[in-house]
């Protein structure tokens, strides 16, 4: 397998990310039914429509905590990569200090997670009620709103910054080849108890085998990952 990386030129170019992964031998992917993508959409608005209504009471409250917290905005923007490489900005409620990504390479030293990814277990970065919406994953609710916008599904696999992106192999960066999700075979297998390349394999295996009823299996099983927070920090 050729150990070529993404060139930054490739993103927002479908024909420069189709070349890049042309690389993996393991050939084209399958395409998807025009039902099954309808349908998915479909899931995906309505989904997200229900997930806003519930939200609508608990915002006052996650808003107030937030704030009264630590200083700094409600909601966390950040560069992600989606499906064929483009990128969009994704949305959260803030769990870290404002300046986090600032400090971010002051704290490299302390990365736990293995390939192209960061991630501290006890991040100092974290505020307090930062650690408890991150643990029930309540700081992801926003990105309902990156759903409505068509830049996410409810079941796809998890976006990652353009600089952990840049580090994927053509395999790795077959995991573009779809919508990311808010949650995914990852999520719900442990999320960051498994290191880089399983993670990778799992969003791979999604890829491949993706259909009504992988999401359906991935919906059943990401309420109970969320109650037992397996893996979650």
């Amino acid at each position: 397998m050729t150990n070529k990386k993404i060139d930054s030129n490739a993103y927002g170019s479908l024909e420069g990310y189709l070349d890049f992964i042309s690389g993996d031998p393991d050939g084209p992917t399958p395409e998807e039914s025009s039902a099954f993508t309808f349908a998915k959409r479909v899931v995906d608005i309505a989904g997200a429509l229900v997930g806003v209504m519930m939200m609508i009471p608990l915002f006052p409250f996650l808003a107030l905590m937030i704030k009264l917290d630590s200083s700094g905005p409600l909601l966390f923007k950040q560069r992600r990569v989606g499906e064929n490489g483009r990128y969009f900005d994704c949305y959260k409620f803030r769990s870290m200090i404002s300046d986090a990504e600032l400090v971010k390479d002051e704290l490299s030293h302390l990365n736990e997670a293995s390939g192209a990814a960061f991630k501290i277990k006890n991040d100092p970065r974290i505020t307090s009620v930062g650690r408890f919406i991150r643990r029930s994953s309540l700081d992801e609710f926003p990105q309902l709103l990156n759903v409505l916008k068509g830049e996410m599904s409810i079941v796809g696999p998890r976006p990652q910054i353009p600089s952990e992106v840049k580090e994927y192999t053509p395999r790795q960066g077959r995991r573009l080849l779809v919508t990311p999700g808010l949650t995914c075979v990852w999520q719900v297998s442990g999320r960051s108890q498994l290191d880089f390349d399983e993670w990778m394999e799992l969003d791979i295996e999604y890829v491949q085998k993706r259909g009504f009823q992988f999401d359906l299996w991935i919906i059943s099983r990401t309420i109970p990952a969320v109650i037992e927070r397996k893996g979650a920090y």
